[in-house]
């Protein structure tokens, strides 16, 4: 029935095609392209739970990526011919947010039709492929077909991938030879696990809801897939690496060295920042954000009671075995109490408040220890959401990062967004489904700063955590425009990372290589959250005691996710009938869990539950956002100073 109405609204595009100036044409054409996008990436359509496509891999093929090119020009050709006179402002919006993405898509392909990072230690098909299966449903029957089926197409999705990384050999376009060292290695690894290890994994559990012989059949049938297809299609590429690409790799760690390559990182640094600041100017701010942090953080230094420096601290914070749990499921609990207090407290700081449940589970994936110390999961039909915590390294999971970290990856950070997106059915999938760095990051990393609001950072060493936290991203504006606009080895960016925070050695390790092998993602987080916070202060001070910090949340979290030059356009107009005390339209309030799959039509939007409005939360001052500590962070009495410097403070108890 789906595949039928999908059908009739592609009819009707094509009947109207020539007016273009009905409502509905802009729906028809974000549906069809959000099908195809599914249909064309079926590993992104598995995350986010629809399940037509999770029998198949992405082609990789030059063919594909050509005829992924040429579709963002057909799509952005037919964006552009519609009518906007017909259109409600909804409407609109959605129309500037799909040609504004397709112009984005056709600029990166305009510098090469290959990702020259396609294939790297910190992200590539040794580390999606074991994180897919562990997103796929495994519960029938028809699931086990799927999954056998995706692994017999495994060979030509690597033969597709050979093609690119040729192609990116051919053209000059290839990853730093840093990027890639241990890739052949984590091939192998995976390859020599194929049956024991996470992609012979769901083979081991056929549910006995399926028939005996019938799982004797699935078993039989995957295994052979994974020993006839997958392993010699990872062998195969892992041949390839070791004695084709990584020879021919760069040598040269910043994207400024790739053909046109300044060019090319100043419109990545845009892309991620969502400005026109230039790598110089970012880095300017980051050291500018550094030094500011820094002098917050000898305060905080000394309201724990040590007697010593802020290098000292670090190097005590980083090393310290009181300051880490002892166990991994201690690590897990006091991050599922620090959700769900903040859950409960939501309602001080926002109207809108969805309903989906959020988990915390640990990161069960072959090669962890390199992997960053949490993320988080978006949740689906199938599975809830989930804060993914890397226990693989106690070192990389120090306590007085835990509250600022789940207030990052879980709420107010990515789950509230991302389920408040999710909630908004009125909106196309493509909105409810977009993500943006700038905005994403940037909202998360604006999120952590809201804990003093949320009862959070009581005392000296978790508000040490937050402020480690700010300088990290800080940190990374400097990093990141070092290493790609202004040659800095990979030694000069974790020197500059372990001089000024106090993250396991390790974990800042894995850091620079991740920002090595994604040039400028990394300068979306700070980026974003002091363009977050200003369109905050402008609020403050055009409303005085008239502010509602729930109101401004809603707002800025009302649309799902935008552009930052989009969502400030959004928000001047908000504020502007906040001013003129224009009664805004109405968001939904208490959504609930979604019911729709990724690929069907939008369902009405929910009523708004109704919601005992608190008194209205004081924004945090410009001043105390200067100063880097929370401002409504309670006093705290430094410990009695030890005999000599430096000595270890009283330090919260392990669980």
């Amino acid at each position: 029935m789906r595949r039928l109405v999908i059908l009739l609204l592609l009819l009707s595009a094509l009947f109207h095609g020539a007016a273009h100036s009905a409502p509905g044409a802009a729906a028809v054409l974000f549906e069809r392209d959000w099908q195809w996008r599914l249909e064309q990436s079926p590993e992104y359509a598995t995350a986010l739970g629809e399940r037509r496509y999770n029998d198949r891999l992405s082609d990789l093929s030059l063919a594909a990526a050509r005829a992924r090119r040429e579709h963002a020009r057909v799509m952005l050709e037919e964006a552009r011919a519609i009518e906007r006179a017909g259109l409600s402002a909804q409407e609109r919006l959605s129309l500037d947010l799909f040609v504004f993405e397709k112009e984005r898509q056709l600029a990166t392909l305009a510098f090469t039709l290959v990702d020259p990072q396609l294939l790297t230690a910190w992200d590539g098909v040794q580390v999606r492929l074991p994180r897919l299966v562990a997103q796929t449903p495994f519960a029938s029957e028809e699931d086990y077909r799927n999954y056998i089926a995706r692994l017999n197409a495994l060979p030509a999705h690597v033969d597709g991938l050979i093609e690119q990384l040729r192609e990116g050999i051919r053209t000059g376009w290839t990853a730093p030879k840093a990027s890639v060292r241990a890739v052949p290695d984590q091939l192998r690894a995976l390859r020599e696990r194929i049956t024991d290890g996470p992609l012979g994994a769901p083979l081991q559990r056929i549910p006995a809801t399926i028939e005996p012989a019938l799982r004797a059949q699935l078993l039989a049938a995957g295994t052979t897939a994974l020993n006839d297809s997958a392993a010699p299609a990872l062998g195969r590429l892992e041949a390839f690496m070791r004695s084709d690409y990584l020879p021919a790799a760069r040598d040269t760690l910043g994207a400024a060295s790739l053909p046109g390559g300044p060019g090319y990182y100043a419109f990545l640094a845009r892309n991620a920042t969502g400005g026109e600041l230039t790598p110089a100017e970012l880095h300017a701010l980051g050291l500018k954000e550094v030094a500011r942090i820094r002098a917050a953080l000898k305060d905080v230094v000394a309201q724990t009671g040590f007697r010593g420096n802020v290098a000292q601290f670090l190097a005590f914070a980083r090393s310290d075995r009181r300051l880490f749990a002892r166990e991994p499921e201690a690590l897990l609990a006091r991050y599922r109490r620090v959700i769900e207090r903040a859950t409960t407290r939501l309602p001080a700081l926002f109207g809108a408040l969805p309903l989906e449940d959020i988990g915390v589970k640990r990161l069960g994936q072959a090669g962890a220890a390199s992997q960053v110390a949490a993320y988080y999961e978006a949740g689906t039909l199938d599975r809830s959401a989930a804060l993914v915590v890397n226990t693989e390294r106690p070192a990389g999971q120090p306590l007085w990062e835990i509250e600022t970290l789940a207030l990052h990856e879980a709420v107010p950070g990515h789950h509230l967004q991302v389920a408040r997106a999710h909630a908004l059915r009125e909106l196309p999938a493509f909105r409810r489904h977009g993500w943006d760095d700038a905005f994403g990051e940037g909202w998360a990393t604006y999120a952590e700063g809201l804990g003093p609001e949320l009862g959070f950072f009581r005392d000296p060493f978790s508000r040490f955590g937050y402020l480690n936290d700010a300088m990290f991203r800080a940190a990374r504006l400097v990093v990141d425009t070092g290493i790609h606009a202004f040659g800095w080895t990979r030694q000069q960016a974790l020197d500059y990372l372990n001089a000024n925070t106090a993250n396991a050695l390790l974990d800042n390790e894995v850091e620079v290589d991740r920002y090595i092998a994604q040039p400028a993602q990394a300068l979306s987080y700070k980026a974003g959250q002091l363009r977050i916070a200003a369109l905050r202060d402008k609020a403050q001070a055009a409303l005085g005691t008239r502010f509602d910090l729930r109101r401004f949340h809603d707002a800025l979290l009302g649309n799902g996710v935008l552009p930052l030059p989009l969502l400030e356009r959004v928000m001047n107009k908000w504020l502007v009938g906040e001013v003129n005390g224009a009664e805004p339209a109405p968001a939904p309030g208490k959504a609930v869990p979604p019911a729709d799959t990724p690929g069907s039509a939008p369902a009405a939007a929910p009523a708004t539950a109704p919601v005992d409005k608190p008194p209205a939360t004081p924004a945090k001052p410009p001043a105390a956002e200067r100063a880097g500590l929370p401002a409504s962070a309670p006093a705290s009495a430094p410990a009695k100073s030890p005999a000599s410097p430096p000595a270890a403070p009283p330090v919260p108890a392990p669980d």
